[in-house]
């Protein structure tokens, strides 16, 4: 019981974060992030999920990424 209550609150503490580190994205903003192979991906927010963010890519591709693997690169308002 003791261990259950454990992994549901480090759970809520995790998507507490991951919600808290959403809301900084819009829209439209390009964002960059690492791919498994090492390689940096750059995109643009395409939608905000409950869980990731859809991003996709210059050329043509689309990721679903935690934002706490993201880093904004020139925000929506910054034209």
């Amino acid at each position: 019981f003791l261990n259950r209550l454990i992994v549901e609150r480090l759970k809520l503490l995790a998507q507490a974060r991951d919600t808290h580190l959403m809301i900084s994205f819009t829209r439209g903003d390009r964002v960059r992030f690492q791919a498994h192979d090492g390689r940096l991906i750059e995109g643009t927010v395409q939608k905000l999920n409950k869980k990731t963010v859809s991003v996709a890519t210059d050329e043509g591709t689309q990721w679903n990424v935690s934002p706490g693997f993201l880093t904004l690169v020139r925000s929506v308002g910054e034209r």
